[in-house]
């Protein structure tokens, strides 16, 4: 028998560098694989930070529209409430006109013979009367007439001075009253009955 011999070392180098080139290629082709698919989610997620971003910008610029209109309610609304107020004292000064005409009624017809009046001074409805009367009876006489009155009423004598001025003798004297209207109700009537 005779046997051949075959060098199969020629054939193995061969089949290692194949392998070898194969591996290599699979090798590269996986890296690039790779380095797709991290480009791939990286532009994904660079898109989701943009389109955030652009809402984010959305928003803020909202944002600033809606505190510019929110201010200008504000303000609107210090117009607003200004208007009113100035409606109100318009109205108040409006409904009172007819008061004053008549408090100047009733301190002429209730003031009696013998009483002059030196000073009238009004704070809110409350009157303050500082006069001369002839004789402390006339003061009294002055206070009936202030109670009896209906746009006036509650008289309260705070000073009553006598001088003594040659033959006469003269009372000075200081009062308070309140204004009131003849329709009050209790309530107006215990605020003064004027607005």
């Amino acid at each position: 028998m005779i046997m051949t011999r075959i060098n199969l070392l020629p054939w193995r180098e061969e089949l290692r560098q194949e392998q070898k080139k194969q591996f290599v290629t699979m090798l590269v082709m996986t890296a690039v694989l790779s380095a797709a698919i991290v480009g791939l989610i990286h532009f994904q997620m660079q898109a989701k930070i943009d389109y955030q971003l652009s809402r984010n910008r959305y928003l803020s610029k909202e944002i600033a529209t809606l505190d510019k209109e929110i201010a200008e309610i504000a303000e609107l609304q210090k117009v607003r409430r200004s208007l009113i107020e100035r409606m109100e004292v318009i109205q108040d000064l409006q409904g009172s006109r007819p008061s004053i005409v008549h408090l100047f009624t009733e301190i002429v017809s209730t003031v009696p013979n013998g009483v002059y009046l030196e000073t009238l001074k009004q704070s809110g409805n409350n009157l303050l009367i500082n006069g001369l009367a002839e004789s402390n009876a006339r003061v009294s006489t002055y206070m009936r007439n202030l109670s009896a009155s209906e746009w006036l009423k509650e008289p309260n004598l705070s000073v009553i001075e006598i001088e003594d001025i040659t033959v006469n003798r003269i009372s000075t004297f200081t009062l308070t009253v309140k204004q009131t209207s003849p329709n009050a109700t209790d309530e107006e009537a215990s605020d003064g009955g004027l607005k």
